[in-house]
Parts: structure tokens; sequence; C-alpha cells
């Protein structure tokens, strides 16, 4: 099963600047592991301190929000998984 990954600009430095990476898996918590498991690096930018998704990112599964149980979403087969990072600031 194949699971496509968008990775958003700010995050292309941990994956050798490639947009789109494949991965495998049954849910976004899946998928965003094996991610991990191909690019080491990204973990810390995906994760926050408790293990949890970062708050500051948001999950589309083809082109819909997953929120708010993003990890649990269920993917299928030519799926297209997108992080996106959440504007902040005052």
């Amino acid at each position: 099963m194949s699971v496509k990954v968008h990775i958003h600009k700010t995050h292309r430095q941990f994956t050798n600047g490639f947009e789109v990476v494949e991965t495998k898996g049954f849910t976004v918590g899946e998928c965003l592991k094996d991610l991990v498991r191909q690019y080491p690096a990204l973990g810390g930018s995906l994760y926050g301190k408790k293990g949890g998704l970062n708050p500051l990112l948001e999950i589309y599964v083809n082109a819909e929000s997953a929120y708010p149980d993003e990890m649990a979403k269920r993917v299928k087969d030519g799926d297209a998984i997108h992080i996106t990072l959440m504007l902040s600031g005052g």
C-alpha cells in the first residue's frame, strides 16, 4: 500500500528537498511514522515533546482536514496526505 505525503516547504530540508514522499500505512499516524523512519531528522518537527503531533501542524487527507483525530484517520492505497503549517503570531 502506498500513500503519498506532501511535505510543507519548511520541512523539505529534512527530506533532501523532496516535495512528495511515498509511505506505507493504514492510518495517518502509521504513514507519518514511516516518513520519520525514512527521514529521522523530520521527527523533531512533526512531533511535540510529549510525542503527539506538533500543534502547529495541520493534516489533510485528499484535500480534507483530518482533524480532530488526525493520527487515527484511515488511509488507503493512492491517498494523499498534506502536511501544512498553521500561521501563528500576533
